[in-house]
């Protein structure tokens, strides 16, 4: 009783309550942030991670734009039934390069740090025009109208050049090609725009994956939309990371 009479002294006295919870807060930033000062690197480098190419970026904008976030997490817990149902849990290199990150705090639908060639481009298309065509228990809204927004990539470069300018590493080379790289991982046989390059875009972003995502004479929202999500969690070998039950949080 003794120490919870002294407690009281606290509990009735707002000044003295101030001082104590300040005090606390203090030392445990310490704690927490102190260490970090000695640290080289907080988050451990992994091969494969890289920054987003231009069109991954516009799609992660508009995923962005259209409240994806609000209904989908992007961070796989080390939990035994979101492994089994997802895939290896997430690593924070893999979203050391977002800004901001999309990990998420709810999930109306299904986690999407590993979807990434899950499902075909078709699918996606179908799935974003009529949700409930592919998934009739689905309770999200059409997004049908990203095919009809054309898009020619005007702004990328300064978009890259923002997130540089934040840390995102990309080279002189990389800012410098950004609307061409654009142009050509949605339109690689140069149909809407004649200077396509692909093989330009994978040299400077190794893995990016180079189509017409939508199927749509035009450069769409929905090609860049579809492009992101596929490329998501697809950069990392995770057959090089063993995984066991100990490492799972039961």
């Amino acid at each position: 009783m003794g120490i919870l009479d002294k407690h009281k002294v606290l509990e009735k006295n707002a000044t003295l309550l101030l001082v104590g919870s300040l005090l606390v807060v203090t030392v445990g930033g310490i704690v927490e942030i102190a260490p970090l000062f000695y640290l080289e690197n907080t988050i451990e480098d992994v091969e494969g991670v890289r920054p987003y190419s231009p069109l991954e970026m516009e799609g992660r904008n508009i995923y962005i734009r259209e409240g994806c976030y609000v209904c989908h997490s992007q961070m796989i817990r080390p939990m035994r039934d979101e492994v089994e149902r997802y895939g290896h849990y997430s690593l924070a290199a893999e979203s050391k390069y977002d800004h901001p990150f999309q990990w998420g705090s709810k999930r109306t639908g299904p986690d999407l740090a590993r979807v990434g060639g899950r499902y075909s481009d078709e699918w996606h298309v179908d799935h974003m025009v009529d949700p409930q065509s592919v998934v009739p228990e689905s309770v999200m809204p059409k997004y049908a109208y990203l095919l009809d927004r054309p898009l020619d990539g005007e702004y990328i470069e300064d978009v890259l050049r923002t997130n540089a300018f934040v840390g995102v590493p990309y080279t002189d080379e990389q800012l410098e090609n950004a609307v061409a790289d654009f142009k050509s991982q949605a339109d690689p046989d140069g149909v809407v725009f004649a200077d396509a390059d692909p093989g330009a875009v994978v040299d400077r972003y190794p893995g990016a994956q180079v189509r017409n995502f939508d199927g749509q004479p035009e450069v769409t929202e929905m090609d860049a939309l579809i492009a992101y999500m596929q490329m998501l969690g697809t950069l990392v070998d995770f057959s090089t990371f063993e995984q066991t039950p100990e490492d799972w949080i039961r």
